[in-house]
């Protein structure tokens, strides 16, 4: 378990998470999605970042690769560093949580325990795993940054689904087949949990 900075005291603010949403008109969430690489985690998120962009809504994609430039730059690909990863994406999560924005996660996150940590980190229900079913021969053929042809040629040590393992979501509040459904049918199965959740209000 990481160590909690010394002397130092949680200041609650004035402008709270119920006051932000309120201005918003929607409630703040976590979007976690799942999958190997290459089941389209970062495509759907960016999709689905559209269309609630277009009803109004305040959102911010935490993508894998991006994270990795700046906030993870210092982390490889061992599990400890992909622990330490995903510890650091849930805490970030949890903070734009609080900012009253719709946050949409895409990392591998390969480890149940690590997910369990990030869900957490949170109230009861602010938290939806998003699992983005893709069998492992369908991500292989995308394969578009060519990842896997460097595992499979051992360029890439611990490399998800080769060479280290992936953990299916045991209770993921919706899994989607990425690999045999449209991406406009992704988006809306999504988008029609967040209206059954209470997250978002659809106009009429």
């Amino acid at each position: 378990m990481t160590k909690k900075s010394s002397n130092t005291v949680w200041h609650n603010a004035t402008v709270t998470r119920a006051r932000r949403e309120n201005i918003n008109q929607h409630k703040s969430v976590i979007l976690w999605f799942t999958g190997l690489s290459g089941a389209g985690k970062s495509t759907l998120a960016h999709a689905i970042e559209e269309k609630l962009h277009q009803l109004n809504c305040r959102t911010y994609v935490l993508d894998g690769d991006n994270v990795r430039h700046g906030l993870c730059g210092d982390l490889g690909f061992s599990d400890q560093d992909r622990q330490e990863n995903i510890r650091r994406i849930g805490e970030l999560a949890k903070l734009m949580l609080e900012a009253g924005v719709i946050s949409l996660t895409a990392f591998i996150s390969p480890f149940e325990k690590e997910r369990q940590l990030a869900r957490k980190l949170v109230p009861h229900g602010d938290f939806l795993e998003i699992y983005c079913h893709c069998d492992l021969d369908i991500c292989e053929q995308r394969d578009v940054k060519g990842l896997y042809k460097k595992a499979r040629a051992g360029d890439i040590k611990h490399f998800t689904g080769v060479s280290s393992p992936y953990e299916v979501p045991k209770n993921p509040e919706i899994k989607i087949n990425t690999g045999k459904d449209s991406l406009d049918s992704c988006v809306d199965q999504v988008i029609s949990l967040l209206q059954s959740r209470g997250v978002i209000s659809l106009p009429e």
